[in-house]
């Protein structure tokens, strides 16, 4: 079985990215049950807006996208900026949206049976509106949701130290991040036994 990490931080490599550390929990407990793991950092890539999978030229979304049709579970992770997801985490949504009408063999959207879930950092309240938006479209383009498959840090309203800057409530999201693994692993279990039909 296969995921993909999609890291929606405004940082790239080499910065420290506090996204990436918790996505890292729910992707170690994939691992552990055996799952391969590929992580993108957006912010790396060239991934130019659209709705289209291939923009021509330089557009690295493609690679992105052909990682996503190998993958049985989506990781979606992204920080909270201004209460809402980032700016990386619509634009992938936005390339993603191509995904509703392409088909499998059997004329299923190529989202259908696969799983997602979502992570969530910043030391800013809106966690779970983020949650919500992101869930929503990849619902929308046609992923599975299970239940509880989501994990997030925050501190609350107003300002303060980012998750690699303090130990506080690591304990409760990094618990949540591997119920979060367990249940999107079991999901795409039961898919890969009994698929959508077309």
């Amino acid at each position: 079985m296969r995921a993909v990490v999609l890291n929606c931080t405004l940082k790239k490599s080499p910065d420290q990215s506090n996204t990436d550390l918790l996505a890292r929990v729910v992707a170690d407990e994939l691992v552990r049950k055996g799952v391969e793991v590929t992580t993108f950092r957006l912010a790396d890539l060239n991934i130019p807006p659209g709705v289209t999978t291939d923009l021509g030229e330089g557009d690295e979304w493609p690679r992105v996208h052909a990682e996503l049709l190998q993958a049985e579970i989506l990781v979606f992770a992204t920080p909270t900026w201004v209460g809402r997801p980032s700016s990386f985490a619509q634009r992938a949504l936005e390339r993603m949206d191509a995904m509703i009408s392409e088909t499998d063999d059997e004329g299923r959207p190529v989202a259908y049976n696969r799983v997602a879930g979502v992570v969530v950092t910043g030391n800013e309240d809106g966690a779970h509106h983020v949650i919500s938006e992101i869930a929503g479209g990849l619902g929308d383009i046609g992923y599975t949701i299970p239940g509880q498959a989501w994990t997030y840090w925050n501190r609350g309203p107003g300002p303060g130290p980012s998750y690699s800057e303090t130990d506080e409530g690591h304990e409760w999201s990094e618990k949540t991040g591997r119920t979060m693994a367990a249940n999107l692993y079991a999901v795409a279990r039961a898919l890969a036994e009994h698929p959508i039909p077309a």
